[in-house]
């Protein structure tokens, strides 16, 4: 479940400014209703939520919304300077695959509003986008910034880029592509099944040119340092998460924690919405850092780990991990610890 809360820094934010005030929309018209102020969104210590950041979006649309290409446009604009730890410890990785690897571990310290995944089989990989969570009245232009953003930072990683075969939207055609064949450098699908970007296989394994062990290892853990800072609870949440956090295996239901909490399983669902989460948003979260602790510090096996974060079946947490880290808990492990391994071919 995205967490439309999730603080991250205000360059994105930037960004649709800049493109409001080259249209000849004020930055604070672009901002109207996010209760930022123009001095925050160039401030390089300030924060955005990703909602705050959707309000920006939606005031841009309502202006330029018929604009096609607009979600290509700020796509082209992402670099890795505006992601900090994580496009720098991308940029510093061996190979190809080793920065799709920390780009999905960390991908909450994107810009992306949706799930990411990768695919591979032996000729193709394929890096898939879901959307669905995304509302519909900002979708293609969040996706169209997406896939054009990942494009960008392939040229950095890789100084000519990565050559991509085939870009495929699930939102209708446009009425003119032209933007989207000048930054992408192909003509996309549109009405697809789903959002993909797919490139040969073969280049995940060459080494990127300004591979550092120290730099990427270095800028991994202040990735890890701030999404753990970012994920901070407070308040009724805090309280939650730290009662599901104590006693793994025997994850205790809401109505349970409720009354720990000397309140009705109702009153505790209110509480959390007005601090915008819920409680199976916090069960989630906490599964999620617990599944990838066990599988990275202990032997324990797929149903182990089920077991111990409290699911009936190893289907349903196999399906859980799919969902956040965009592939299964054997993967995730071997790439971690045994080196890469294959999925077959997705379809």
């Amino acid at each position: 479940m995205f967490d439309w809360d999730l603080l991250r820094n205000t360059s994105s934010v930037h960004i649709m400014t800049r493109i409001g005030e080259e249209r000849g929309m004020p930055a604070a018209a672009c901002l109207a209703g996010t209760g930022l102020s123009t001095e925050a969104v160039i401030d390089p210590n300030a924060e955005a939520t990703a909602r705050q950041e959707v309000t920006v979006v939606r005031n841009l649309l309502a202006r330029f919304g018929a604009e096609p290409g607009l979600g290509v446009e700020a796509g082209s604009r992402y670099h890795v300077s505006l992601y900090g730890p994580w496009g720098l410890a991308m940029l510093s990785s061996r190979t190809l695959r080793d920065a799709v690897e920390i780009a999905l571990r960390y991908v909450e310290l994107a810009f992306a509003f949706g799930q990411l995944s990768f695919e591979e089989n032996e000729t193709e990989a394929r890096l898939v986008f879901d959307d669905d969570e995304v509302p519909e009245d900002v979708r293609a232009f969040l996706t169209e910034r997406v896939m054009t953003g990942i494009q960008m930072l392939s040229k950095e990683l890789f100084s000519a880029g990565v050559p991509v075969h085939r870009i495929t939207f699930r939102h209708s055609m446009p009425t003119d592509t032209a933007r989207h064949r000048e930054v992408l450098g192909i003509e996309p699908e549109f009405g697809a099944p789903r959002n993909e970007l797919a490139f040969a296989a073969a280049y995940l394994d060459m080494p990127l040119p300004q591979a550092n062990e120290w730099a990427r290892s270095t800028c991994e853990q202040m990735c890890r340092d701030l999404l753990a800072r970012r994920h901070a609870r407070t308040g009724f949440a805090g309280a939650v998460r730290d009662r599901l956090v104590r006693s793994p295996g025997h994850i205790p239901d809401q109505a349970t924690v409720a009354a720990e909490l000397f309140m009705s399983s109702r009153t505790l669902s209110r509480r959390l919405n007005e601090e915008g989460t819920s409680f199976r948003a916090l069960l989630d979260e906490v599964r999620q850092a617990l599944s990838e602790e066990l599988l990275d510090r202990t032997a324990m096996t797929t149903e182990q780990v089920a077991s111990r974060l409290g699911y009936a079946e190893a289907a349903s947490f196999i399906r859980a991990f799919r969902r956040w880290k965009g592939c299964p808990p054997q993967e995730y492990r071997a790439r971690r610890g045994r080196g890469p391994a294959r999925i077959p071919e997705l379809v």
